[in-house]
């Protein structure tokens, strides 16, 4: 008898994370590698959030809290959503997480029954599909390439809503590709969904305030008022606070929605860190002012990666409006031998032999549901990015 559930066999490890273990790796063994497969920000949580942090730990506010959320920190949510987004929520409708990924899965859990279907336009962050199946559902990805931007069409929407869909899960500013909808794009697509009113929403919007240009974030419920009472709007401070290892993220929805993800964490993690709650406290309700010059900084990055990239043989890379990454089209490498001897096949071949032969490490896009491209994360210096995107354009520049 298998020792190991057969639910394991739905799921595997998440490739980004191998990507970066397999840097990390090799940097430990001397090798000079730059990772650009972390969708981490390469700077220092700001000073005031950490001595929230610390003020906190001197308090002695190293407890159990209740288990999804503090009332303050639930209530300074409530503020942001109120601020930033036009929607307005009581505590009662929000769930504080161990990160956002939590935030997703205790969602999904609370919700889905098997033969429950989830849209996913694709390219996806890699755990959605994954928590789908482990939560029972069945993952349905749609895919939006390159010819629409990496963006959902309501035509494509509308195709793939069957009696059995449950969910629809939306991200913008998008991992992997960076594409970010305008109102406009986004009311198209909250039109179809007014259509049918057994879909929920689920909008991730972990990278609202990563938009460059004068792009305008917008969420579905802020689109859409019709939509509330079915849209779970979910973010964290790990994006724009620079808080990934704090884990903290949080949703606001329906009350017996956000009650029964409740009782989900109540069973696996319980609260989240006590300390980090302060912690995001502090973000959310404290100065912003570091926001426009970080902003400011990736999209120096991005239009730096964009250009260099797009003068790599064989590459094509679209410019995106948010979030730290790029997702470029590699059509024009596969079928060929790199300068090392490795046939082109697929963009998982690219990546290794790209890791292999320069050192620079990404994360091939058949992980993300859309090949043949990779991504990149701009979320490292300039100079670390210059050099990776040069190395980059002498592999492609190899390729026979």
């Amino acid at each position: 008898m298998a020792f190991l559930s057969d639910t394991l066999a739905r799921v595997k490890p998440s490739p980004t994370i191998a990507v970066t273990n397999k840097a990390r790796e090799l940097k430990e063994a001397g090798k000079d590698v730059i990772g650009l497969g972390a969708g981490e920000p390469d700077f220092d949580t700001p000073q005031n959030i950490k001595d929230a942090a610390k003020r906190a730990i001197d308090a002695g506010k190293t407890k159990y809290t209740a288990v999804d959320g503090i009332p303050e920190l639930k209530a300074a949510i409530c503020r942001k959503f109120a601020r930033e987004n036009g929607l307005t929520y009581t505590p009662a409708q929000i769930s504080v997480g161990t990160g956002g990924k939590q935030i997703l899965y205790n969602a999904l859990m609370a919700t889905l029954n098997p033969g429950d279907e989830v849209i996913i336009p694709a390219p996806y962050w890699v755990s959605y599909p994954d928590m789908v199946l482990l939560a029972g559902g069945t993952p349905v990805p749609v895919v939006a390439g390159i010819e629409t931007d990496f963006k959902l069409t309501p035509a494509q929407l509308e195709a793939a809503i069957t009696p059995r869909t449950k969910w629809f899960i939306f991200n913008s500013p998008s991992n992997p590709t960076g594409a970010g909808y305008t109102r406009a794009e986004l009311k198209g697509l909250t039109d179809v969904l007014m259509k049918h009113p057994h879909v929920w929403v689920m909008s991730d919007d972990m990278y609202e305030h990563l938009v460059f240009d004068d792009f305008r974030f917008v969420t579905p419920a802020e689109v859409e008022p019709g939509l509330y009472d079915r849209t779970l709007t979910c973010n964290g401070v790990s994006k724009a606070y620079a808080m990934t290892g704090w884990r903290i993220g949080y949703a606001a929805g329906p009350a017996h929605l956000i009650k029964a993800m409740g009782t989900i964490q109540s069973q696996s993690t319980s609260n989240p860190s006590s300390v980090s709650q302060y912690a995001a406290l502090e973000a959310l309700d404290g100065t912003q002012d570091f926001l426009a010059p970080n902003r400011a900084l990736f999209q120096r990055r991005r239009d730096l990666v964009v250009s260099m990239l797009n003068q790599a043989t064989g590459i094509r890379c679209p410019r995106p409006e948010g979030a730290f990454y790029v997702y470029p089209d590699i059509s024009g490498c596969i079928g060929k031998t790199s300068a090392g001897g490795t046939k082109i096949t697929d963009d998982e071949t690219f990546a290794t032999a790209l890791l292999e032969e320069t050192g620079v490490a990404v994360v091939f896009g058949a992980a993300f549901g859309l090949s043949p491209n990779f991504r990149v994360s701009y979320a490292t210096g300039e100079t670390a990015l210059e050099e990776a995107c040069r190395r980059i354009q002498t592999f492609c520049a190899g390729l026979r």
